[in-house]
């Protein structure tokens, strides 16, 4: 039977978040092998992890507290953004990990990082929603397209899928603010 003594050293010891990115590489790579992310590449995409993980947390708080004309078909739009998030984010955080990268997707680290503004607290008019959502998702797009060439010119497979992010977050943009939008007369 093991046991362990309060003077054993743990290697997993949590610490409070730091400002700036809290992603890093591992120290020990055990048997892994394979390329490693620079601190760079390792920044560039921890960056991206907590605009997705931001933009997920603020889709559902709007989720939650959108009212007015449009509420279901808004509704179920935010889902569609939600999802989307979420799925990226995993995607972003499982290579980070491939690259043996650290991750850091704990609260205070996205609230102390994040490029997304605030969400306002309490309900608001499917209008202002459209306006505040479309913001949200053209400030991730932001992100990603701000590290997208030094990410690729490190590791081109890492683009690629900041590449599905672009793509999709940028469907999502349009087709939210075309919500708000009014048709151009002839």
């Amino acid at each position: 039977m093991s046991t362990t003594t309060k003077d054993a050293p743990t290697k997993n010891r949590r610490r409070p978040a730091r400002g700036g990115s809290g992603a890093e590489t591992t120290d020990e790579q055990n048997a892994e092998k394979g390329f490693q992310a620079s601190e760079k590449l390792t920044d560039s995409l921890q960056a991206v992890l907590v605009d997705l993980i931001e933009l997920s947390i603020q889709g559902k708080q709007a989720h939650w507290n959108v009212v007015g004309k449009n509420f279901r078909d808004t509704h179920l739009q935010l889902d569609e953004i939600i999802e989307a998030a979420r799925e990226f984010g995993d995607e972003i955080a499982e290579r980070m990990r491939a690259l043996h990268a650290l991750p850091d997707g704990r609260s205070d680290t996205v609230a102390e990082t994040t490029t997304l503004p605030e969400f306002p607290q309490g309900e608001v008019d499917t209008a202002e929603v459209i306006d505040l959502i479309t913001e949200r998702l053209d400030a991730t797009v932001g992100t990603v397209r701000d590290v997208h060439d030094d990410v690729d010119d490190e590791d081109p497979t890492s683009a690629d899928i900041l590449h599905g992010v672009l793509e999709r977050l940028e469907q999502l943009s349009w087709m939210v603010s075309a919500e708000n939008r009014v048709a151009r007369k002839s």
